[in-house]
């Protein structure tokens, strides 16, 4: 009886981790080692749950910055709201001996080669990927404008309270107006054994490609439009090929197309016999390469939330020319290529993401269920002509099933009614684009602050005023 039940706890884990893994391949590596650690009790040293190691800061950089940010996490996830992971390759050296690749000791900061925000809902059971491109020039907190792989180098580089993981979630947050909780990061080598450890996964290649897998006398490899099987350094070289006409556009496409395939394989029955055989080897060849502040049973609780996700409630989208304008910068004396972001196309993809299409296909009346379900936080503000207004909208939201806690007066006239989202309530940010008929560009910002006593601050004016729907 004690060998049935030990037999069928690890192939509900193994269903959970390749279930989990439409999140990315990051934190799946992670679930599966410490996961069979745990059941099959497999020595070695424990994987971090914190970016808290970072490099010397060597070569004549500075102690400190000055004015870096202090800014706590969110509180530790419950279960029952949207949690968003932000999955990061790091752009460290490699080598290959004996067609494996190998990552030697990092020595200085490294850069994030690849950022993927996974955010997962679990009131719709719907997730999705964005990918963030590494020429982003964005505003790092602390360090002015620079491409926002650089975010992760300065967290390592001086030495910042979480590292490069921390502030790398904090810029991406500013960048795309939601809280961002939880990292999950790997290195090159961790990533290649996990593959191969799985019998390689199989690939559609969407247009011919040519890769140049790493190693010495390795020959380039052309890929041909179709269906291909690939091992760890074949799939690494093809998630990290630049050159091609879309550039790193194409590059992010191919990510999220590597990790849906590792997904596919992964959940597939036939494959968990293998994936129970090679769990030890697993677990020593990668335990070294990869970092998360994901809790085990953070991560336990997210794999039995997945399995009720259906791949077609999973959207994925990337960043692309269409949503930045390309433009030069000179950085120390070099001339680098940038994408500067255009805000309002950044946000409509988030929102077609984040909301898995409920900009469209969701029916009328599920957005105000859902936002009460969100339960945000609510202060609203009379920035109108009309005395009382501020009460009287208040009044009309608690009926509704709204947390109000505060109202008052603005203290200015905005002629048009606003809404500056605090806290990345996304639900609540919908319906209230719905109800005060909101224009996204003008009227809504997203100025994340977790010290502010309410989630969404609501200014309503005199547009508000003369068209409701208050009795």
């Amino acid at each position: 009886m004690k060998t049935g039940l030990n037999k069928n706890l690890r192939l509900l884990i193994i269903i959970g981790l390749g279930i989990l893994l439409f999140a990315g391949s990051f934190a799946l590596v992670r679930f599966v080692t410490v996961t069979m650690r745990a059941v099959s009790g497999i020595p070695g040293i424990a994987i971090s749950n914190a970016a808290n190691s970072t490099p010397d800061a060597a070569g004549g950089l500075p102690p400190a910055a000055p004015n870096a940010p202090d800014v706590p996490l969110p509180a530790t996830w419950d279960g029952a709201s949207r949690v968003t992971i932000l999955l990061m390759g790091v752009d460290t050296e490699v080598v290959v001996e004996q067609g494996k690749v190998i990552s030697p000791d990092r020595i200085g900061p490294a850069r994030s080669d690849t950022m993927i925000l996974l955010t997962i809902d679990p009131q719709t059971k719907t997730a999705g990927m964005m990918s963030i491109p590494r020429d982003l020039w964005v505003n790092i907190p602390g360090f002015n404008y620079a491409k926002i792989n650089t975010a992760y180098y300065n967290g390592d580089a001086y030495k910042l309270p979480g590292g490069g993981p921390e502030l790398a979630m904090r810029t991406v947050e500013q960048v795309v107006g939601v809280p961002v909780q939880y990292f999950a990061q790997i290195e090159f080598a961790a990533f290649t054994t996990f593959i191969d450890s799985i019998d390689k996964i199989e690939v559609f290649v969407e247009k011919k490609i040519i890769i140049d897998p790493v190693g010495a006398g390795s020959d380039k490899i052309m890929l041909s439009a179709g269906p291909h099987r690939l091992g760890g350094v074949e799939a690494l070289a093809y998630v990290r090929q630049r050159h091609t006409q879309g550039g790193d556009v194409d590059r992010s496409t191919r990510q999220q197309a590597v990790i849906l395939a590792i997904r596919d394989k992964v959940m597939n029955p036939v494959n968990f016999p293998t994936m129970l055989a090679n769990a030890p080897e697993i677990y020593t060849n990668i335990q070294s390469g990869v970092k998360t502040n994901l809790t085990f049973d953070e991560i336990m609780r997210l794999g039995m939330l997945a399995k009720d996700i259906a791949p077609e409630n999973i959207k994925h989208g990337v960043i692309d020319y269409t949503m930045v304008q390309l433009d030069n910068v000179v950085v120390n004396g070099e001339n680098q290529s940038i994408f500067k972001p255009i805000p309002d196309k950044i946000r409509e993809l988030r929102d077609t993401i984040f909301f898995n299409g409920a900009v469209g296909p969701l029916a009328q009346g599920q957005t105000l269920d859902l936002a009460k379900q969100e339960g945000a936080t609510i202060a609203v503000y009379n920035g109108s002509s009309v005395q009382g207004l501020a009460q009287r909208t208040a009044d009309y939201l608690k009926a509704q099933g709204f947390n109000v806690i505060l109202t008052d007066n603005a203290g200015y006239f905005p002629g048009a009614t606003q809404v500056i989202n605090q806290h990345g309530k996304l639900y609540t940010l919908k319906y209230f684009k719905e109800l005060f008929r909101l224009n996204s560009g003008v009227q809504i910002s997203n100025k994340l602050d977790f010290s502010a006593a309410a989630d969404i601050n609501l200014i309503v004016a005199d547009d508000w005023a003369v068209n409701n729907p208050m009795p």
